[in-house]
């Protein structure tokens, strides 16, 4: 269909979602906060918005469809957005639309004034909580779960006591026990950032300290900061503090930080986040990304060793395992693609000719490093198989002798309800297929994926005992550690 987006970046699991909330009345909150998008747009480049609010309750918004770069894209836009707190968001949908109407933070009235809300991830139970909430005559406009999310924060908890004020804490505590999901979520109130975790903590989210000054008195204060990733810290000029834990609710606002117990933790993380969403400079259970992605080549090299010349990782994602597999083998690592980093999608009528021609915007191959080469490819992961077929025909028209593909995750054959865009089963390459299949399929000399235990084992080995955690890798043995909704 003309006009329809394609995108060259088709071959990899899509995240949710970026989250940030800070309390800083001494610093300019809303240019710090797209500032942090900047270092979460890896999470989600669909839309993004900030919310912020002053002291006397009042609370601006602006968000759009786009990049971070394109939403925010004057000074004339920030400055208007005058707050001492705030929340801000970069969206990719699983549930609802790429609409502005979706786009977060989410703003609600409700009797205890307005509040924003940003979130990461899916309920999965968000149909049935939908059907109860209609059913109750709640009228509902958006078709994304975090409508459902603010209805649930909206209502009255039990026990709930009106001289107590809002109570915000036992509000998303109620919700938190009403719903599954896997979900990081920040809150702007008239007074407060909240930020709350899955029960499981399937996806990140974490807390930071950034030093201002008290513009009267001259003295320091420690302000606080809740994001998705560390990584958004460091770009502030933040501190990584800790993870906000499995089920926990944090509240961060004039006073500090304090923590509550949401919900009884029951730790399965996304093991993705290890092998490709997370940027490689953030810290996940306290390790560096990037050296577990080292770990992951690493391991991979020992269960599936390959005859080549030349280890050559996917840019970028796929480098440090590329880097752990090389070292582990003692083949030696170079460039042999060159990633366009400029291109990312584009309007273009997506005929079959340049759909072939997407790996060819995206990536090029140096000749003279791989002519005549028997050359190790590495992956992070294959989802449909397309672009790791095309990237395999283009090493091999560059003159390579031969292409042995090496994937440093197991294979995906199912799909995930827990906020992760993934192809059907069936548009699988790993869906009812043998690994002789797959690489038939895509052209290869050889194909080895890393096995579910060594990536698991990989990850682990960085943990401190105090550490030890549960993982979800549904997508590749297809248990699921939520219920999910089929109304």
């Amino acid at each position: 269909m003309e006009g329809e987006e394609f995108n060259v970046d088709g071959d990899h699991p899509k995240e949710n979602c970026g989250c940030f909330g800070i309390y800083a009345p001494e610093l300019s909150v809303a240019q710090t906060i797209s500032l942090a998008l900047v270092a979460l747009q890896h999470r989600g480049q669909e839309s993004c918005g900030l919310s912020v609010c002053d002291t006397k309750g009042n609370l601006k918004t602006h968000k759009g469809l786009g990049l971070v770069s394109q939403v925010f894209n004057s000074e004339d836009t920030l400055k208007h957005l005058t707050g001492s707190f705030g929340i801000g968001h970069t969206r990719y949908s699983t549930a609802g639309s790429p609409t502005l109407e979706n786009t977060h933070p989410v703003v609600l009235e409700t009797f205890h004034g307005r509040i924003a809300i940003a979130q990461n991830g899916n309920l999965t139970t968000h149909r049935s909580l939908r059907k109860k909430l209609l059913e109750r005559g709640i009228g509902m406009f958006k078709e994304s779960d975090v409508e459902v999310i603010a209805q649930l924060l909206a209502a009255n908890p039990p026990g709930y006591d009106a001289t107590q004020g809002p109570q915000w804490d036992k509000r998303i505590a109620s919700f938190m026990h009403d719903s599954d999901g896997a979900y990081s979520i920040v809150i702007l109130t008239s007074d407060a950032v909240f930020g709350c975790r899955d029960h499981l903590g399937m996806r990140p989210l974490c807390i930071g300290t950034i030093k201002t000054e008290d513009p009267v008195t001259k003295q320091e204060r420690t302000r606080y900061i809740i994001t998705s990733e560390s990584c958004a810290l460091f770009m502030v000029g933040a501190t990584y503090l800790r993870e906000v834990r499995p089920g926990e609710i944090v509240r961060i606002d004039d006073n500090g930080l304090h923590s509550f117990v949401g919900r009884d933790p029951n730790p399965a993380l996304c093991i993705f986040e290890y092998v490709y969403f997370s940027r490689p400079d953030s810290l996940l259970e306290d390790q560096l990304i990037v050296t577990v992605r080292e770990r992951l080549g690493a391991q991979l090299a020992r269960e599936s060793p390959a005859d080549g010349d030349i280890v050559i990782g996917v840019p970028e994602s796929s480098v440090p395992a590329a880097e752990g597999y090389a070292k582990q083998s003692g083949i030696p690592l170079v460039q042999g693609i060159v990633k366009n980093r400029y291109v990312h999608r584009t309007f273009i009528q997506p005929t079959q000719t340049l759909r072939k021609l997407g790996v060819s915007m995206k990536f090029t191959p140096v000749y003279e490093h791989i002519r005549g080469k028997r050359v190790v490819l590495i992956d992070d992961s294959i989802v449909r198989g397309n672009t790791i077929e095309n990237l395999v025909r283009m090493v091999f028209s560059a003159g390579a002798k031969e292409v042995h593909v090496r994937v440093s995750s197991p294979p995906i054959r199912h799909p995930c309800f827990m906020g992760i865009d993934m192809s059907t089963p069936q548009q699988m390459a790993a869906h009812n297929a043998t690994i002789d299949e797959i690489c038939k399929a895509i052209g290869a000399t050889s194909l080895g994926y890393l096995s579910h235990e060594g990536l698991e084992s990989a990850v682990r080995q960085g943990l401190t005992a105090d550490k030890s955690s549960g993982y979800c890798g549904a997508c590749f043995n297809g248990k699921y550690p939520l219920p999910i909704d089929e109304w």
